[in-house]
Order: C-alpha cells, then sequence, then structure tokens
C-alpha cells in the first residue's frame, strides 16, 4: 500500500472525522433507516432508499480513513526547514505577482482555499527540496511558469 505523508494537525483531524463517523454520524444514519422502515413498503420508500444510500456512502468514507490512517507517515514539523519539505510553509512570488503563501501537505489533507497545496500537485512536486533563493520552473496543465522562493519556515 502507498504511504500517506500527513502532517500532525491533518492526522488529528482525520481522526477526529474517523471517530464522529463511527460514533455520531453512523447512530444518526441508523435511526433515520430505522424510521424509514417504520414508514410502510420499503420498495417504493423513498426515505428508506436515500438512508441505505447514505449508509453505504458513509461505511465507504469509514473504510477509506481506516486505510489511509493506517498508512499514514506523520511527518517530523520541528526539524529546522532550510528547504521546501512535506509539513513547511513556504513563500513564493511569481513575476510582478504578489507573494503567496503556502503549506507544503500529503495529498489527503490539501485544501487550495486555505492555502494547503499538496506535494503531489504540480507547484508542490516542483518545490520540493528548493530553498530561498531558488527559482523554480513548475510544469502544470495549463502551462509552465517560473517562482522564486522567498521564505521556507
Amino acid at each position: 500500500m502507498p504511504v500517506t505523508y500527513l502532517t500532525s494537525e491533518g492526522y488529528r483531524k482525520l481522526q477526529d472525522e474517523l471517530e464522529y463517523l463511527r460514533t455520531t454520524k453512523r447512530k444518526e444514519v441508523a435511526d433515520r433507516l430505522h424510521e424509514a422502515m417504520e414508514g410502510g413498503e420499503l420498495i417504493e420508500n423513498a426515505e428508506y432508499e436515500a438512508a441505505k444510500n447514505e449508509q453505504a456512502f458513509l461505511e465507504g468514507r469509514i473504510k477509506e480513513l481506516e486505510v489511509l490512517l493506517a498508512t499514514a507517515r506523520v511527518v517530523d514539523e520541528t526539524l529546522p526547514a532550510d528547504s521546501v519539505q512535506i509539513g513547511t510553509t513556504v513563500t513564493i512570488k511569481e513575476e510582478d505577482n504578489p507573494p503567496e503563501i503556502y503549506d507544503i501537505v500529503g495529498a489527503a489533507e490539501a485544501n487550495p482555499s486555505e492555502g494547503k497545496i499538496s506535494n503531489e500537485s504540480p507547484l508542490g512536486k516542483a518545490l520540493i527540496g528548493h530553498k530561498a533563493g531558488d527559482r523554480v520552473q513548475v510544469d502544470a496543465p495549463a502551462g509552465s511558469f517560473i517562482v522564486k522562493v522567498m521564505k521556507v519556515e
């Protein structure tokens, strides 16, 4: 199985989500199923069908999280960051654009709207191993561009 790289925060969030799904959410779905089964003819009961679908998605997500956490490797964020790695924060600048700040994380916890980019994304992959002052070519689906690494923390 492939290793999943996570920050300690990402690992904790996934553990919390798994615990919530196993306890609270499973009970909610079971209650919905029970109520729907009491609602009459199961063959034509849309609420029962919706609850069964929700149960299937829930169990799939639980299984996905279990596998993710079982194969996770939590990166050591206490090491000095002289180059871009998973768990570091990097400030980059492209041409005349304002600087951008990103946290480099594993794919499982990537969320670009929060400034968390995956080490497997074109930008993340290009930045890995580079230091402040380096100019880095990023080969993205929309084309190549150059960024300068301003700071690594």
